[in-house]
């Protein structure tokens, strides 16, 4: 360009912005999926120790189908193949792992196209989705086919109420919380064992790949309110350790794209995902409400970002000269 001299070059190319999600770290996205997928692991692992085959089967196909759509639909919106960053076996991971084990195969690759075409792609791509792809594929699955979504089964194949489920009616015996702790219980298949599901969390804080404030304020949000609704102090430990919440506040409310980057307005998310998962669980209808509840702040989050920008000080001014 005319009139720009080398030090001004110099500047523009030191100040090209890549697309979102936009994160303060030397970390590439490969390198921060890695992280998130070896922090599943363990849930993983436990997932297919408890649940067996049809675990196994359903991790595969939803993988395996997430990467397949990505590919597809970026080589037709005649945009770069990025499926080596790894977001979509994260999102593969998530969707299987929300789940439960008798889903036919079927259902899980409708969910994988809903989640990378529907969510994710046709909305500009990876940081550019205004949800989580793995819930508003699990939402959609639930609208769809709500016989399957909910036909939870115990490690040993038998179906039966999940502990949630016990609570929400008000009779059935609940499981040990041993069980609950170690993951011998029914539901979603990524869900059920808080154990292994924290061990992953543990190391993606230290790596720093996720704010702890987060999951912190949204489990502590949830069981403050769930008290002052009324539910015995004795039934909160059953509210965390069952229906999804730790798996929900540690590894997708936290999600990049969709959750504030603001630090006051990841907490405000945080806190209103609270809010929102215990009224439902309480007032609502279904026993479960920890997807819908992130799904709903997902949409907020840009609004609450918005609320909490910090004050800019001062500004330039235009040259009239020109």
């Amino acid at each position: 360009m005319e009139g720009m001299n080398q030090d001004s070059v110099t500047l523009d190319n030191l100040l090209i912005v890549s697309e979102g999600p936009h994160i303060r770290s030397n970390q590439t996205v490969r390198r921060t999926m890695l992280d998130v997928i070896i922090a599943l692991a363990p849930a993983m692992v436990g997932s297919i120790y408890f649940f067996g085959f049809d675990a196994i089967r359903l991790i595969l196909v939803s993988c395996i189908s997430c990467v397949v759509f990505e590919a597809g639909i970026q080589k037709l919106l005649k945009r770069e193949v990025r499926i080596g960053d790894l977001s979509a076996v994260v999102t593969g991971l998530l969707l299987a792992f929300n789940l439960p084990a008798p889903t036919p195969w079927w259902v899980a690759v409708f969910g994988a196209a809903f989640a990378i075409i529907i969510v994710k792609e046709l909305f500009g791509g990876i940081g550019s989705n205004f949800m989580n792809p793995a819930l508003g594929a699990r939402a959609a699955i639930m609208a769809s086919w709500p016989e399957i979504a909910t036909n939870y089964v115990n490690p040993d194949g038998i179906s039966s109420a999940t502990p949630l489920a016990i609570l929400k009616a008000g009779e059935g015996s609940l499981p040990s919380l041993q069980r609950m702790f170690i993951g011998d219980i029914g539901g979603v298949i990524g869900e059920t064992s808080a154990l292994l599901l924290l061990i992953g969390a543990v190391y993606l804080i230290i790596r720093k790949v996720i704010d702890w404030k987060i999951p912190v304020f949204y489990i502590g949000t949830t069981a403050i309110l769930l008290l002052l609704l009324g539910v015995e102090a004795n039934n909160i430990i059953y509210h965390i350790l069952a229906g999804g919440l730790i798996l929900g506040a540690f590894f997708m409310a936290t999600d990049y794209s969709t959750s504030p980057v603001t630090p006051k307005g990841r907490i405000i998310f945080a806190i209103g995902c609270g809010l929102l998962t215990a009224l439902i669980r309480v007032k609502g209808s279904m026993a479960e409400s920890v997807s819908y509840s992130i799904l709903l702040m997902n949409v907020a989050a840009p609004v609450i970002e918005k609320w909490t920008k910090p004050r800019v000080f001062g500004e330039v001014k235009k040259n009239e000269s020109r």
